[in-house]
């Protein structure tokens, strides 16, 4: 539980974070507490190892690289920009094309106009 505190969560990932994902299977897991009965508390462990070892970024500070961006030159903070939900939403919308865009705006007034 104090692992699922500590651990981030990222607004710009709505329903694709992982802080809030590992907060819904440890909720789902252990939903008697401390009293929930562990049937593998090995693997468990060695899951929980792994997790903590993610939080505290042991892989990044065991083996630090000589710049903070890819082969492609995008630095982190823009591979987050992109990868934030409402520009992938931004992104699958400029990929439509022009008559499925009219069909998907004109369905949606009629249905708010069904509803009144």
């Amino acid at each position: 539980l104090k692992l699922c505190e500590e651990w981030p969560v990222e607004e710009t990932k709505r329903h694709r974070d992982l802080g809030a994902h590992l907060r819904q299977r440890v909720a789902q897991a252990f939903r008697e507490g401390e009293n929930t009965q562990v049937a593998d508390p090995e693997t468990c462990d060695r899951m929980y190892e792994s997790l903590v070892r993610i939080h505290t970024n042991f892989y990044k500070n065991k083996y630090p690289r000589l710049k903070d961006t890819s082969f492609t030159g995008v630095t982190v903070e823009d591979c987050k920009m992109i990868l934030a939900t409402d520009v992938l939403k931004q992104m699958e919308d400029m990929k439509k094309g022009t008559w499925k865009k009219l069909r998907e705006r004109f369905s949606a007034k009629k249905a708010e106009e069904d509803l009144k």
